[in-house]
């Protein structure tokens, strides 16, 4: 299985294109309980500032360059958020309003974040609303236009306490205003070999006139994915995996800053959650049977082993084996270790836990791959697989683990 986007249907990469934006939005639900437990609620504040300030700027200028959608208006602002993992569709349900190049307006019909933390109480959500939004929107806008500046209409402690919708804001690009420079956690994040990686490119033999290859209209709310053409899926499904590897470094740099050589630790657990939670959800959307050519699906399209031209990593089905191997990729080069990738060579855990959210009895060994990293799975009935994992469990708790996707073409 060297790709994991050909021979799809065209109804099929819509969804995997859906649920990859979905699942990269989860990744915050399994690394910040940990930050959490390390550092407090301020110190997890901070760290979440500083890992979408770094990733956000750098995946959206690549999404832009890939639909065709560059530019410094409020349009473009606009159309790279329907592509950020930090606002996957329908969860984050924002509905947009463009008054002219330089005026607009957005706001959350449903904000699935909001559902997830106020449960926490209110110091949670004036932490999510008010200490992170603010300079992560300004840096998302920034990657557009560096005199944009998005302010809110109302947002939570909703008042009253059912109030619709979640939240507005306004994002004016002021020309009087001092610009914004590159916020200094994203020119760091610049400098990965994760932000330097080729644009993805759209398969040659993959249908390209089965829907629009550029998002060159005007903004709509109620885009669907079914929109673009399959080879610009495919594309589109390996840029969403690689904001999840920009994300993932966004966390573990600052954490490292933190913790130094602990940061392994807490790395390992942030991937083993997501990843357990990915299996499931990608499982279901591909209606795989629990065997081992149901875990060779998952994995081939599970993007803690996306993009290909990022990770390196292969997935092959034998008869009775599923294999994955790593070989010399850009991730392992980052020199800090703190990729997905770098993490599997040192714990098989992560690997572990999406095997097993697919096939309980999935057994997973190290194997000698010469100048590969090779992991062997095999079905071993019988064997106690034990309870879930609880990276898994406590991603689990997000409304976002069972959510299902309504809005599809008319």
């Amino acid at each position: 299985m060297t790709d994991p986007w050909s021979g799809r249907g065209y109804d099929e990469l819509a969804e995997l294109v859906r649920e990859l934006l979905l699942i990269g939005h989860l990744i915050d639900r399994s690394g910040m309980p940990h930050a959490i437990a390390r550092f407090g609620r301020e110190g997890m504040a901070q760290i979440a500032i500083d890992e979408w300030m770094g990733a956000s700027p750098i995946y959206t200028r690549r999404i832009q360059k890939l639909l065709g959608f560059e530019g410094d208006t409020v349009e473009v602002i606009f159309k790279g958020m329907q592509f950020d993992i930090g606002a996957p569709p329908e969860f984050m349900d924002f509905r947009y309003t463009v008054h002219d190049d330089r005026h607009g307006e957005f706001h959350l019909d449903h904000c699935g974040a909001l559902m997830d933390v106020e449960p926490m109480g209110e110091d949670y959500v004036r932490t999510m609303c008010h200490d992170i939004e603010d300079p992560t929107f300004d840096a998302t806008a920034v990657a557009t236009n560096p005199r944009a500046q998005v302010r809110p209409i109302h947002r939570p402690p909703r008042q009253p306490h059912d109030r619709t919708p979640h939240c507005a804001w306004s994002v004016d690009i002021v020309a009087e205003a001092d610009p914004l420079p590159l916020p200094p956690q994203s020119v760091r994040l610049a400098e990965s070999e994760a932000a330097n990686v080729p644009l993805a490119e759209r398969p040659a033999d993959m249908d390209d006139d089965d829907g629009d290859r550029f998002y060159d209209g005007p903004v709509d709310s109620d885009l669907v994915t079914e929109r673009f053409s399959s080879a610009t899926l495919a594309a589109l499904a390996d840029e969403v995996c690689l904001q999840q590897h920009l994300l993932a470094r966004g966390f573990l740099l600052p954490v490292a800053d933190r913790v130094g050589e602990e940061v392994t630790g807490i790395g390992i657990d942030q991937l083993s959650g997501i990843a357990g939670l990915a299996s499931k959800r990608l499982a279901r959307l591909l209606k795989v049977d629990t065997d081992l050519a149901g875990v060779a699906e998952v994995l081939t399209v599970h993007p803690m082993l996306l993009p290909r031209a990022y990770t390196g990593a292969e997935v092959t089905l034998t008869d009775d084996t599923v294999e994955i191997s790593l070989s010399p990729s850009p991730a392992l080069r980052e020199e800090d270790g703190l990729t997905w990738p770098s993490l599997l060579t040192v714990d098989a855990e992560p690997i572990i836990t999406a095997a097993r959210a697919v096939l309980a009895t999935a057994v997973v060994e190290l194997e000698d791959g010469g100048d590969h990293t090779r992991w062997v799975i095999r079905d071993v009935p019988g064997s106690d697989g034990g309870s879930q994992a609880d990276s898994v469990t406590l991603v689990e708790i997000s409304t976002g683990a069972d959510f299902s996707f309504l809005r599809r073409p008319g």
